[in-house]
Order: structure tokens, then sequence, then C-alpha cells
């Protein structure tokens, strides 16, 4: 069996190596450590978990020159839990190697302390971009003669939007340096950066699934996103993990879920980009000293989490990728310990936890809490009887139009019968006047009828007693 002696390391490293449990190197350990020894540029695609870390440590502490007094080294991570665990392991290391010292360099330090420390020159730093820039415009720090330049985790520092701050610090570096890029991904953007900045460089690939794939056991849980609180609790309590990272989508679920299992009584706490550094620095000491059990994380804040004793990984919301979950899943089941792995998962999520495991050539065991069953009867059942309000709404409304149909033609009849009634009463009325000579016409005619009359008669007196005098 291959070991560390037979890839050219020595025996003043590989003595606190074998204090730590690591005694056989790992497949990306194997590859790229003769490489590297060789002062051949390399690029390494390899996920978090695999031992990538010892791969790029172990050559340069093995190469370095001890009497130096300016960086040798210079090893860039995108976030300040991953430059603070480099350098923990690189102290490690060299406890017993006098004259070789680390620093770190990140942003939310006191920049009055790492100012002396840069001072006692240090051979190996480790830093974030931005921190880097900032020393470098002080011109506190000096890159002019590194023999060695390490990107951890491109992709990762890429995709948080630190590809100027990379190129800019490149730049500082001489051409003659080795370069030494690892990444769980190759995409366009570091194939450029790599192209553009790397001298013929070896590529080494190590299969995805290699390394949290066989020692993790994953488990998937159908649910639904109102129910994954008390599934998560009910998890908790059924497999009680010693340690256990809870990964969320987003701060803000974070911190929900936080407060919901800190209300429940869990030992907890939590890990986002929110945080102060003197506040995440605390937090990883806990987690890291088992004084709590449960950290809550986004995929940012915990990449590159390498804590020993990690028994659970719980993905709260599904992983946007393949990436994502074997990252996630590979905080546990390290350093040849087992470990395992739960996803929640919606009928939202189906899709893309068959994406993952399509893209991994995996089959995750799957059980359902009932949950979602019960919302699709539920739901059903909410459809069932939608349908019949509406429907009942619709015969509903069909009677009361007949009704209102029937209330207009009644109303109409009555007011034709009013206006028939009407019509009738004023002919009666007309033809009694006319019978009864009412009228005006017939008024005038009777005045005068009886005008004609009474001069008639005037008429006939005054003859009668013409002929009456006559007669005498």
């Amino acid at each position: 069996m291959q070991d560390f002696f037979s890839l050219g390391i020595s025996k003043v490293i590989v003595d606190p190596l074998r204090a730590s449990g690591v005694a056989v190197p790992t497949p990306i350990q194997k590859q790229a450590i003769p490489l590297v020894l060789k002062r051949r540029d390399v690029i390494a695609q390899a996920q978090t978990g695999t031992g990538k870390t010892f791969a790029f440590i172990l050559p340069i502490l093995e190469k370095i020159d001890r009497n130096a007094s300016h960086v040798q080294a210079l090893i860039v991570a995108p976030t300040r839990e991953l430059a603070l665990q480099i350098t923990e392991e690189i102290e490690k290391l060299i406890v017993h190697i006098e004259g070789l010292a680390v620093l770190a360099v990140y942003g939310g330090q006191d920049v009055a302390k790492q100012l002396k420390k840069l001072r006692r020159n240090p051979q190996i730093v480790v830093g974030t971009p931005g921190r880097l820039l900032d020393h470098i415009r002080r011109e506190t720090i000096h890159l002019g003669e590194i023999q060695f330049l390490v990107l951890d985790e491109a992709d990762q520092m890429l995709h948080i939007g630190f590809l100027g701050e990379v190129e800019e610090i490149i730049k500082e570096t001489p051409a003659t340096r080795q370069t030494l890029l690892f990444s769980a991904t190759i995409p366009p953007e570091v194939r450029k950066l790599a192209a553009q900045h790397m001298q013929s460089p070896e590529f080494i690939q190590i299969e995805k699934t290699q390394g949290p794939a066989v020692t993790v056991k994953q488990l998937a849980i159908h649910t639904t996103d109102r129910a994954k609180q008390a599934a998560l609790i009910h998890l908790i309590e059924t497999y009680r993990p010693f340690l256990a990272v809870i990964f969320c989508r987003t701060k803000r679920r974070v911190s929900k879920l936080f407060d919901a299992l800190k209300a429940y009584g869990f030992s907890c706490d939590e890990l986002h980009g929110d945080l102060s550094q003197a506040k995440r620095e605390q937090v990883m000491k806990r987690f890291r000293e088992a004084e709590i059990q449960l950290l809550v994380a986004t995929d940012v804040a915990a990449r590159g989490l390498d804590i020993e004793g990690i028994t659970h990984v719980f993905n709260y919301d599904i992983p946007q990728d393949a990436e994502s979950y074997v990252h996630r899943i590979g905080r546990t089941g390290r350093a040849g310990m087992t470990g395992l792995a739960v996803t929640l998962f919606s009928s939202a999520d189906q899709q893309a936890l068959e994406e993952i495991e399509k893209e991994l050539s995996i089959t995750i065991h799957k059980q359902d809490d009932g949950n979602a069953k019960r919302e699709k009867e539920s739901s059903k059942g909410d459809n069932r009887a939608s349908r019949r309000d509406s429907q009942g709404k619709t015969r509903d409304e069909g009677r009361d139009r007949e009704n209102r149909q029937k209330n207009d033609r009644s109303k109409n009849k009555n007011d034709n019968n009013r206006r028939d009634k009407g019509t009738a009463r004023g002919a009666k009325k007309e033809t009694a006047k006319l019978s009864s000579g009412s009228g005006p016409k017939n008024r005038s005619r009777q005045r005068t009828n009886e005008a004609v009359s009474s001069n008639s008669n005037r008429s006939s007196g005054k003859t009668g007693r013409v002929r009456s005098n006559r007669n005498r």
C-alpha cells in the first residue's frame, strides 16, 4: 500500500500526520503530490472532503526554504472559515519545525495585529482576496518573491465575484512562480483564468462521488414545506447526532430555523454571511469543541468546513445542483468515518432531486413522512368541495335568474293590465260624457237649443196675444 514516504514526504511532516490519524494518502494526494514536488503547475478537480488541502500543503512544506525571511507561498481562499482551516492544518504540521511560520489574513480582523505578525516574516500566508489586496495596497505584504501560488476552491471564489481581485493579486506575483489551482468544478471562467496565468498545467480529475459517496449513507424524506420543521425536529430526536450541520438556502431561512430549534430547546447556533467575524469565529469554536450540537448554515458560510466528529448532515432545503449536494454531504463521513446525510424534499423539489441522482449516477433511498400524501388528499378534497360549491353556486344563480325573469314577466303583465284598465276607464268616461252631453261642444249646442226654444216660445206667446186682440 502506497504511503506518504513513497510520495516523497519526509518523516518530520509524516509524523504529525500519523498522530492526527492520517496514514494513507487519498487519490488526489497520490496524483498531485509528485507533480507539485516536480514544480509542475497543476489543475486539480476534486470535491471538498477528498483530502485536497494536504495535496498542496505537504509538497509546499517539503520544498519551502525555512531560512528565508520573505513570503514564499501564498494560498488564496474564498472565505474566512476556509482560510482559518487551512492555517490550522499547517500549524499542526509545523509545530515541531523550527523557523517556519504561517499567517492567516482576512477581513474582520484587527489590521494592526495582522501588521505586527507580518513583520515577523512568515513564509506562508493564507488569505481572502479582499484583505490580501488591502495589504498589497498598503505595501505591508510583498509577493514579488513567492514561489507557490495556490487558488483553493477557485470556482467558489469566482462565483462569489472575486475574479477581478484574484487577477490583481496574480499580477503582483513573479512569472516564475508555480501555480496550483484546486476546484470542485472547472467552469469556463476557471478555464480562462488557468489559460492566462498557468504554464502547461497538469490536469487531475477525481470522480465526483469518490469520498463522501462511499462513507456517507444517504436518505431523502418526502414531506411538505409546511411540515419541514416538524420533520427535521423528529429526525434530530430520532438520530440524536453528536454534531450535525443543517443546510438552508438563504440567510433568512437559516435565522428562522435557528430561532425555531433554539426555542424547542436544542443546543444550536447559526452561521451565515451577515454575522460579524468575531461572532463567526466564536460559533466555529463552539461547534468545533462540541459546545453546540447543531449548526444551521448557508452553503457559502460552510464552504470547506472541516470539523472532526460531524456525524450527520441535514439538507433542510434541497441543494441547487449536484456539486452543492456533494459538498454538503462531504461535511460528514470524513477521514474514513461513516456519516448520515438526510435531504428533505417536497413534491416541487422532486425534479431537482432526480437531476442530482442522474448527474451523480446514484439512487438515494427515499421515505415518505405522510404529510405530502395528506396534503395531496386535502387538496383533492378542497378541489371537490370547491367544485361542489361552484356547481351549487351556479345552480343558485340559475334559480335566481329564473325567479328574476318570472318577476319581471309578472311585473310587465301587471303593468299592462293596469294600462288596459286605465284605458278602459278613460273610454267609459268619454262615452258617458258624450251620452250625457256634458262635453263642451254639447253644452254649447244645448245652450243654443235652449235659446232657440226660448225665443220660439216667446214668439208663440206674442202671436197668440195678437190673435186674441183681433178677436176682441
